[in-house]
């Protein structure tokens, strides 16, 4: 069964929506439908039996929560398409913010949206294609909207939720139209005015900017003062032994 969202306040123009009942999760129905897509299009489950996170993690979906994918054709390489992970941050910061005051929301690199110090959302990035541009890329996006998730005993960062916050519920179609609102108006600013513009919006609300972090790469710890992240998205550490630009990492504060 599938609907359009569009009633549930503003759904920018270009862009579609599919709301299912039940699948295993957005990404991997994102896959599915990515050669048949003609428009950039949002997929959004009510319950999703096969949720994950970054590197194949669990992430825990309890209903009422948000459980959406972006689906759409970039005309960017894989590199560029990686990019989008900063879009997306920006967009929930945004759309966050309708909600809750502004000053309690950061973002934590790579991709995780924080609440008063508390994971809230978490953005995942998968892309197709062989040649030197890929041929679809997906966006996955998880909001702790009602629930706190339970039994989450590997985050680095406890879990919280918005109703946490506010006191009262957002319902995921109505939060999913403000965010693909907000993510229609980064993909503008992107076009019109660079990454680097992207970028400095990114920093104007990163977690810990200034100061001491730890990035675990998997073969290190890497500690040093977080000084901004580069024109390629890399997390850019000034270490006892100068500065470090790091691709990938968990980050720890």
């Amino acid at each position: 069964m599938s609907t359009d969202a569009s009633g549930h306040g503003p759904w920018p123009e270009g862009y579609d929506c599919v709301v299912l009942d039940t699948i295993d999760n957005t990404m991997a129905e994102a896959a599915r439908r990515a050669r048949d897509i003609e428009r950039p299009t949002w997929i959004m489950a009510k319950t999703q039996t096969a949720a994950r996170g970054r590197r194949g993690r669990k992430w825990v979906v309890p209903p009422g929560n948000l459980n959406a994918t972006l689906i759409f054709r970039p005309e960017a390489t894989a590199m560029e398409a990686s990019k989008r992970s900063f879009l997306a941050a920006n967009a929930l910061f945004q759309a966050l913010a309708i909600y809750v005051p502004a000053e309690k929301l950061s973002l934590k690199w790579p991709n995780d949206v924080l609440l008063s110090g508390g994971k809230v959302a978490g953005i995942l990035l998968e892309s197709g294609g062989q040649g030197p541009f890929v041929d679809w890329l997906s966006i996955g996006i998880g909001v702790n909207l009602r629930h706190t998730p339970e039994g989450v005993t590997d985050a680095s960062f406890a879990p919280t939720s918005l109703a946490a916050a506010r006191g009262d519920d957002v319902s995921p179609k109505d939060f999913l139209s403000t965010l693909a609102d907000a993510y229609a108006t980064q993909e503008a600013k992107l076009l019109r005015l660079g990454f680097d513009r992207i970028r400095d919006d990114w920093m104007a609300h990163a977690a810990r900017l200034g100061e001491v972090i730890t990035a675990h790469t998997g073969r290190e710890d890497i500690t040093g003062i977080f000084d901004s992240i580069d024109r390629d998205g890399n997390l850019v550490l000034i270490t006892g032994t100068g500065p470090r630009a790091i691709p990938a990492a968990d980050v720890f504060f």
